[in-house]
């Protein structure tokens, strides 16, 4: 008998509990504003590089609150190419209900999301709120048209396959300031040792710090993997440098090293807006062509002094070691026997 009534007693406590928790589980329901309208003063930028400290623009927006059991909400504008889905995109949390960036700001946010210099850029802005990754929301989007300018920054590449002058020494260039830095370096048999400069003097050097990192303090010269021309990039905010294959303009045919089924890449100017390369190889008798990353999609042939997109193949009639240049703007070529 005492059991039967320990056993309905247990029962109702435990009755009991499951119904105290229930009761607590609805106070602790949280009610996320969504996303609010979001505004700017101008939808057109004028970017002038001598106002680049100056404001560019201001977006207004509400920022989102939460009620009832009240969580962290997080407040964060998005920023892409339009027609782009907002990929890639560079985000901006924000803790007040406006933003302005700098003219300089703005404009090395287009060119990080692929803009082109001197090349008109649409670019989409909203806000996007919530508290978690499944409870998002998002504002209304605004096209903001700008067409942004060259803000470079270079540092240098004294080397073996210059002979270690650093005033006359190739660049690497960083088109947004941001401190990532890269270009083509066109290093050469038994040349492959260099170090990179912030200017052209000696003043200060990077070297090798070993595993890919550089550093002022490392006396080890870096060295290029191969004797090619190679895609250079470094990066001083890391203090890293990788090495990697030009996609850009390259020759092929018999007549080069490759023959028809590798590229010779050529090495573009370090100036951000590479439309002449240039390259010293060995030709032998037979044809080549100009192709674009590798691609036939893109070639160039027929006569080198005026070349057209898919031209006859270009013929090479004595073997020996040319310098070869391409000014694509321009669509014509020079191939000289050294």
């Amino acid at each position: 008998m005492k059991s039967t009534i320990f056993k309905t007693l247990a029962l109702c406590f435990m009755a009991l509990s499951l119904w105290s928790c229930k009761k607590d589980e609805t106070q602790t329901v949280s009610n996320v504003e969504p996303a609010g309208t979001l505004t700017a003063s101008a939808t057109t930028i004028n970017l002038v590089q001598a106002n680049g400290t100056k404001e560019a623009l201001q977006l207004t927006y509400p920022l989102a609150t939460s009620s009832g059991y009240v969580v962290p909400v997080t407040s964060t504008l998005q920023f892409g190419l339009k027609g782009k889905n907002f990929d890639p995109v560079r985000e901006v949390v924000v803790t007040s209900k406006t933003y302005a960036p700098t003219i300089a700001d703005f404009n090395n946010m287009i060119l990080a999301l692929g803009g082109k210099v001197n090349e008109a850029a649409q670019i989409e802005v909203r806000l996007k709120s919530g508290a978690a990754v499944n409870d998002l929301t998002y504002s209304n989007v605004i096209t903001l048209s700008a067409t942004p300018y060259l803000a470079s920054a270079w540092i240098y590449v004294p080397g073996a396959y210059q002979g270690w002058n650093p005033s006359t020494a190739d660049s690497l260039i960083s088109l947004s300031s941001d401190g990532v830095y890269t270009g083509m370096i066109a290093y050469t048999e038994g040349n492959l040792e260099f170090k990179i400069t912030p200017a052209k003097k000696w003043d200060v050097a990077y070297g090798d710090a070993g595993s890919g990192s550089i550093s002022t303090s490392a006396g080890d010269n870096l060295k290029s993997p191969a004797a090619i021309v190679k895609q250079v990039t470094v990066d001083l905010n890391k203090k890293t440098i990788v090495f990697g294959t030009p996609n850009e303009w390259s020759i092929i045919g018999d007549a080069t090293a490759g023959g028809w089924a590798t590229d010779t890449d050529m090495k573009g100017t370090n100036d951000g807006k590479s439309n002449f390369y240039i390259l010293k190889t060995a030709l032998g008798v037979g044809e080549m062509k100009f192709r674009f990353q590798h691609d036939w999609k893109t070639n160039l042939g027929g006569s080198p002094a005026a070349l057209t997109a898919g031209g006859d193949n270009i013929k090479i009639t004595a073997a020996g070691n040319y310098t070869i240049t391409l000014d694509v703007a321009a669509n014509k070529a020079t191939i000289v026997k050294n």
